[in-house]
């Protein structure tokens, strides 16, 4: 088994763990006990933070609708698509049609960022994030 320090994803708080591997597949965490956030603990959702990395149903690619049917497709053309419909959108029904949902998985400065990009570019107030909920 391998250990790797890593952060958990599931809110600012920026808890410390140890991803514990084998056969290079992640099978559990372990709490960094001289971290000075979580003085070696986890709450139940760092726990099982690592579950999803392996999840059957897990999103791996992006998907576009064509023809009614999710298909596989590049990076580019899925935020290309992504971002002529917003601006479309928000071109025909005007900025307050547009709400963006941000996750707690990410870094506070990611989240900065969508912030910004939703106020700034697409000239909406509407936003929110999961960890709130």
């Amino acid at each position: 088994m391998e250990r790797i320090a890593s952060i958990c994803p599931f809110c600012g708080c920026g808890c410390q763990f140890s991803l514990v591997t084998e056969n290079n597949r992640v099978i559990g965490v372990e709490p960094s006990p001289n971290n000075p956030v979580n003085k070696g603990m986890l709450c139940t959702k760092g726990w099982n933070s690592y579950g999803f990395v392996h999840a059957p149903d897990r999103l791996t690619v992006p998907l576009v609708r064509k023809d009614g049917e999710l298909v596989e497709s590049s990076w580019d053309e899925a935020l290309d698509l992504v971002s002529s419909r917003l601006t479309e959108i928000g071109k025909n029904h005007g900025p307050g049609s547009l709400a963006f949902l941000s996750s707690a998985k990410v870094s506070n400065e990611e989240n900065y960022l969508f912030m910004k990009m939703a106020r700034a570019v697409f000239k909406t107030n509407n936003v929110d994030h999961c960890a709130r909920l």
